[in-house]
């Protein structure tokens, strides 16, 4: 193919917060497969939090730096192929970066189905489902009758979570940022109750809700929120840590927690940190029981999709800050 893809690189390293003004967005020849890679047409980007790490050193994967095309995982269509297994017309998840053209090798995607919408492959069947599934029921292993915390409970991992932990019999409270997000995690998605982090006096919010202790903590933030939900652990607590939120996006890290020796060998309690493809050997079996409570209704997908290549810096900018509910993605092109 002729002509030009767009692309949007990352102009300069942010020195704080990240801004849109840290993006700019550009053109670069339209790029042609070699043998054994395809070439892809980007249709959804997908938006985490670990977008902005990615900017401040290496993580499990390299840090970005200045200049270079922005890292981004999308559903991708393939529409040439010179890699053995893959043809026009597939589906497939990519690394394509935050451009609407991308060739890469066949052997670095993922075929995955036509399901609809298409967009679930990136919300409930993809890494947020699986970071939710496993990281409550292998990690934190939630009891009947427990307490359950979930931190960025209206982000979407969190709001995932605290309805698997809801579906296992617990009790669970959900942490969200501002009164409106906090009375519709318990309004929409049943949560039994919900504390806005930005009101003061955290823990007292927590003792309040939690009067037993917290028998699971679903972790997203770290920092001052990881805090105070250890001094609230129940004994035997279980953690289950899968980012660090409050720390990615500022000029330092954010404060905290303190005094963690003390009580995790007080309280007895279990930390557990964990990435999604720790499991990747039974993801076959979490989308179907996944795919089960979806179907019956019993777990609601919240996804938060904008549209247009140009609108992924502000839409992660927006994500940093806690405007979504659900999972953020951009539509860049209609399958």
């Amino acid at each position: 193919m002729v002509g030009t893809c767009r692309q949007i690189l990352l102009a300069e390293l942010p020195e704080g917060r990240l801004a849109a003004s840290n993006f700019r967005i550009g053109e670069a020849p339209m790029p042609t497969p070699d043998a054994g890679e395809v070439l892809l047409r980007t249709l959804y980007v997908t938006l985490d939090a670990s977008n902005r790490a990615w900017m401040q050193g290496p993580t499990y994967r390299s840090a970005l730096k200045a200049g270079e095309v922005m890292y981004g995982r999308a559903l991708a269509e393939v529409v040439e192929s010179r890699a053995e297994g893959l043809k026009p017309g597939d589906i497939v998840w990519a690394e394509t970066g935050w451009r609407d053209w991308a060739a890469m090798p066949g052997a670095r995607v993922g075929k995955r189905p036509r399901i609809d919408p298409l967009t679930h492959l990136l919300s409930i069947y993809g890494i947020s489902g699986m970071t939710a599934y496993f990281g409550l029921l292998d990690c934190g292993r939630p009891q009947p009758g427990e307490t359950v915390v979930v931190s960025a409970a209206g982000g979407a991992v969190g709001t995932l979570a605290g309805q698997i932990a809801r579906l296992q019999g617990a009790r669970v409270v959900g942490i969200a940022g501002g009164a409106d997000k906090c009375a519709w995690l318990k309004r929409d998605l049943g949560f039994d109750d919900a504390i806005d982090h930005r009101a003061p006096d955290l823990r007292a919010r927590l003792r309040e809700a939690c009067p037993l202790g917290i028998d699971v903590y679903f972790d997203n933030t770290g920092g001052e929120i990881l805090e105070a939900c250890l001094a609230e652990m129940a004994q035997h607590g279980r953690i289950a840590c899968c980012g660090s939120v409050s720390t990615y996006d500022g000029p330092s890290p954010a404060a905290g927690p303190r005094g963690v020796p003390g009580l995790i060998v007080t309280k007895r309690l279990s930390l557990t940190g964990f990435i999604a493809t720790d499991f990747d050997d039974r993801r076959g079996a979490a989308i179907t029981q996944l795919r089960a409570w979806v179907e019956s209704g019993r777990l609601k997908v919240i996804e938060d999709i904008s549209d247009g290549l140009e609108s992924l810096p502000e839409a992660l900018v927006g994500l940093l800050a806690g405007a979504n509910r659900g999972k953020r993605i951009v539509r860049v092109a209609s399958p």
